[in-house]
Formats: structure tokens, C-alpha cells, sequence
């Protein structure tokens, strides 16, 4: 039996989105570990060679990071990495609190001991990234703290549009990790940990809402001494 040109047709659709979709999760990697910057140019040959794939797939995956808000296109000149306005940033950081606020209320009225637990390790390992002075490792342990928060409140809805403005942020975010802002913000993780675990919701919620406001103030700080002439 042979199939009809039409399923001919489906499963070829499909084999190219599922490429274009592991094309975008390489290039979205490469943005949010800073190998890629903000402002750069990326073109469909410089990527299709390296990635050993055409550059169908490349171009559909500019469309979808563009739809995740990591680039941007620009008529007659190309693709460019976004390079987030500060004032972007600050109004990301208070959506994300308004929506973590919820995320700790909710967390504390419904979390399984074994789910604290699993929490209360990621934040151990926060702290010993944090004391070892391993920024890349924070980082990424810090995007599973966070993301795993969001799986746990099982609203998928909130999920997607968090994590949208969490790659947004990816720049700022690693500008932050300093030595002393890496201590801190363990120690607030260990915070946000304990209310759960309690079962306080107010006092979960607002553990939340405030690590990511102090997260804010950081970036604006940082941002203003960027622009005082050395």
C-alpha cells in the first residue's frame, strides 16, 4: 500500500515543523545563554550550515521566535536579536510580580509535602550555586525553580504568557547576578519556600511579588550606573 499524495503532503508538513521547532529551540538557546546578543544580526545561511538544515526551517524558525518576542524583523535589512527597552523591562518585572503574587497563593493552599520537598532541593541548590559564586549554574537552576512553581499552580494559560516574558527578561536577568544579588535572592527563595511549605498564603504570595519587585529594582539600578560615564 502506498500512502495518498495528501498524507504525502501531512507528513512531510509535519517532519518540517518538527525541525523548524528543534531549529527554534537551538537559536532560542543560543539567545538566552548570551552567545547571541542583544542587537545582532541573524541570518538563514550563518545558522542552516552549522545546524545542518536548510534554511526552510531557519525561516520558520524566525517566525516563531519572533512570536516569542526574542526578535525582531526589520523590512530590508533582516532579523535582529531584541534588545529589550529598559522601560519594557520594568513593566515585565511588574506583570510577573502581579502574576507570582497568585502563583504563591495558590501554591500554599495546594501543595503535596513530596512538591515542597522537591522545592525546597532546588532552592538548596540555589544556595550552593550562590555560595560558590557559579552564576550560569543560579541561572539555570533558577529558570527550573520558577518554572517549576508555575507547572505546580496547573494553570496552563499562565504558564505560556509567564514564560514569554521570563525569555523577554533573559538579558536583565543574567546583568543581575552579581555575587551579593545571588545571595540575596537565595535567601528570598528560601523564603518563598518556607511560606508554601506553611501553608500561608498571604505570606507565600508576598514572598513572591517581592522577590521579583526587588529583582526590578536591581535592573534599574544597574541600568542607571551603566550610564554614568566611567
Amino acid at each position: 500500500m502506498s500512502p495518498t499524495p495528501s498524507t504525502q503532503a501531512a507528513i512531510a508538513q509535519l517532519q518540517g515543523n518538527s525541525l523548524a521547532n528543534l531549529v527554534q529551540t537551538e537559536i532560542e538557546r543560543m539567545i538566552l545563554d548570551g552567545e547571541i546578543g542583544p542587537g545582532e544580526k541573524l541570518t538563514e545561511a550563518a545558522l542552516a550550515d552549522p545546524l545542518g538544515v536548510s534554511r526552510g526551517p531557519v525561516r520558520e524558525a524566525f517566525r516563531m521566535l519572533e512570536e516569542a518576542g526574542l526578535v525582531r524583523t526589520e523590512k530590508n535589512r533582516g532579523v535582529f536579536v531584541r534588545d529589550v527597552p529598559i522601560e519594557e523591562a520594568l513593566e515585565i518585572f511588574e506583570v510577573r510580580a502581579a502574576m507570582d503574587l497568585y502563583v504563591g497563593r495558590k501554591l500554599a493552599q495546594t501543595l503535596r509535602p513530596t512538591e515542597v520537598r522537591e522545592l525546597r532541593q532546588l532552592a538548596d541548590a540555589m544556595d550552593r550555586s550562590a555560595k560558590a559564586g557559579n552564576a550560569p549554574d543560579y541561572h539555570r537552576i533558577n529558570l527550573q525553580f520558577h518554572d517549576r512553581l508555575l507547572a505546580l499552580a496547573g494553570n496552563a494559560k499562565l504558564v505560556a504568557t509567564y514564560r514569554k516574558l521570563i525569555k523577554e527578561l533573559s538579558l536583565f536577568r543574567r546583568k543581575n547576578l552579581t555575587d551579593e544579588a545571588m545571595t540575596v535572592s537565595a535567601r528570598e527563595h528560601r523564603q518563598i519556600v518556607k511560606a508554601i511549605a506553611a501553608g500561608d498564603a498571604e505570606a507565600a504570595g508576598l514572598a513572591m511579588y517581592q522577590h521579583v519587585m526587588n529583582s526590578r529594582e536591581r535592573t534599574l539600578r544597574n541600568h542607571e550606573k551603566s550610564k554614568i560615564p566611567a
